[in-house]
């Protein structure tokens, strides 16, 4: 029983320390699990600390680069105010060496004008003390003397104009006669193309149109770049120009000041200003309706403006957009007949004269520049060589450019279709106005009084009174080498100055 026991109670001792030993084994592994976990998340945790640190710190990066392009930026900028400053700068400094290296001249040239004007009254005051011992004849034959001495090339020049002069007197009797048989032809066409006659409502309107001291009628004539005549015709005066849209111009607006009673420069101004909007609203619609009439279509909107200005342009006698027209329903007719291209016929029929819209504004010849401004906006080659070569320069490549040139030739020749006198008339008046806009600081120039009249406007900040009047004899003696005339033409320059605000 006692053995029972003690095996009872070794046997409890054994189940105790084992089970003893399973707990402390098993707490021990919990404890190692949660210090695992543990450190699991510590290392998490840093590894977002250290993402979110290494995010911070790229966006700390990208606000410092953008900080730091924006300061290079401001200096750039500011260094391209400094460098601009220095230019400035140095330009002032260069204008202010030439301004006072001019100022240096100037005195130097005065210096030595004014020791030369000392010498001359030196000289004089001897010559004077000579000629006050001699006698009345002796002192006429020593002037005589002195004068064929001082002006013995120009009275050659004289004589010698005076022999050329007595030797073509009879040629020259004999042309005048001539043209004057001529110009019975023609004198109708060309008082129609010169000049306009304005209707007034009474003779007492001619005073306020022509304004105190002539101020109304030179502002008119000034501003319109026309001749107005205002004579003893009752109840009407006369505008005057070669060129047919200013004189169109100056009709239109000079009819609605009479009409409006109020005539003064301001006045003036605005009238031709507003009839010359209206006027270019005109010619595009004078050209769209001589493409419709002609049957062409798709024309670019330049060419369409260009070919109403036609409208107010004369050649050989003829309104060049009436010879236009003509020449497009003829070489339609001859391309039907021949089996041209047709449409093509018409369109360059239509063109082949759209070069003269703008001949005395650029050099050269109608054909030429008619076919490069075709061709510019984008018109076909066929019509650009047509228009080209409808003189026979160069000679037509194509059976439509044949068509063109004959049907030209057709439309000139036709019995009075030509009166040379005006084309000619016209021509002399365009290269006096373009002489005249080949000198620098001018603005524009008119042509007036048939020929022997050329007003010059000047830009006056570019231009002085002094240089004005240099402008003058230059242009003079450049219409003497370069045009053959009869007669005189006047130059005059006008370098007027305006200044002018606006209240409200």
């Amino acid at each position: 029983m006692f053995a029972y026991y003690i095996l009872t109670i070794i046997a409890g001792a054994a189940v105790g320390y084992v089970g003893r030993n399973f707990y402390l084994k098993r707490q021990a592994d919990g404890a190692l699990t949660e210090s695992q976990k543990l450190i699991n998340d510590a290392k998490n945790e840093a590894r977002e600390l250290t993402f979110k640190a290494k995010e911070e710190a790229l966006k700390l990066q990208e606000e410092f680069k953008r900080e730091e392009e924006r300061k290079k930026k401001e200096l750039s900028m500011q260094e391209d105010r400094l460098l601009k400053k220095e230019e400035t700068l140095d330009k002032k400094i260069e204008q202010s060496e030439f301004r006072e290296k001019e100022l240096l001249k100037e005195v130097e040239d005065l210096n030595e004008k004014r020791k030369e004007m000392e010498e001359f009254a030196k000289k004089q005051d001897a010559e004077l003390a000579r000629v006050a011992n001699l006698s009345k004849e002796d002192a006429k034959n020593e002037l005589f003397k002195k004068i064929e001495q001082e002006h013995e090339g120009e009275i050659l020049k004289m004589l010698d104009k005076s022999e050329a002069e007595l030797k073509s007197k009879s040629k020259e009797k004999a042309q005048k006669i001539m043209a004057e048989a001529m110009q019975k032809y023609a004198a109708e066409t060309a008082s129609e193309s010169t000049a306009t006659l304005v209707e007034l409502p009474s003779d007492d309107m001619k005073g306020r149109i022509i304004g105190r001291e002539g101020r109304n009628i030179n502002t008119f004539e000034h501003i319109a770049g026309v001749d107005v005549i205002v004579d003893d015709t009752p109840g009407t005066v006369i505008i005057s120009g070669f060129d047919l849209v200013r004189r169109y111009i100056a009709k239109v607006a000079l009819k609605r000041l009479v009409t409006d009673g109020r005539i003064h420069p301001a006045r003036i101004e605005e009238t031709l200003e507003k009839v010359r909007e209206e006027v270019n609203v005109m010619i595009k619609e004078l050209g769209e309706k001589a493409a419709y009439d002609a049957g062409v279509v798709g024309l670019p909107p330049e060419l369409v403006k260009l070919l109403g200005r036609l409208k107010f342009r004369v050649s050989d006698g003829q309104n060049v957009l009436k010879h236009s027209l003509e020449v497009s329903f003829l070489a339609g007719q001859l391309a039907a007949e021949l089996g041209g291209n047709v449409n093509l016929c018409k369109k360059a029929g239509l063109l082949h004269d759209i070069g003269k819209a703008v001949d005395h504004e650029i050099v050269g010849h109608h054909a030429h520049i008619g076919a490069d401004i075709a061709r510019k906006f984008g018109m076909q080659e066929e019509i650009c060589e047509a228009i080209k070569s409808h003189h026979a320069d160069p000679e037509p490549k194509s059976l439509e450019a044949m068509i063109v040139q004959v049907a030209n030739l057709i439309a000139n020749n036709r019995p009075g279709a030509q009166v040379d006198n005006l084309d000619n008339f016209i021509k002399r008046m365009e290269e006096l106005e373009n002489i005249a806009n080949g000198f620098p600081g001018v603005e524009k120039s008119y042509a007036l009084h048939t020929g022997t009249m050329v007003k010059v406007i000047v830009d006056p900040e570019e231009l002085s009174d002094l240089e004005a009047k240099r402008l003058a004899n230059d242009i003079a003696r450049k219409i003497e080498s370069d045009l053959s005339y009869q007669g005189q033409v006047k130059v005059v320059v006008l370098r007027e100055k305006r200044a002018f605000d606006y209240a409200g």
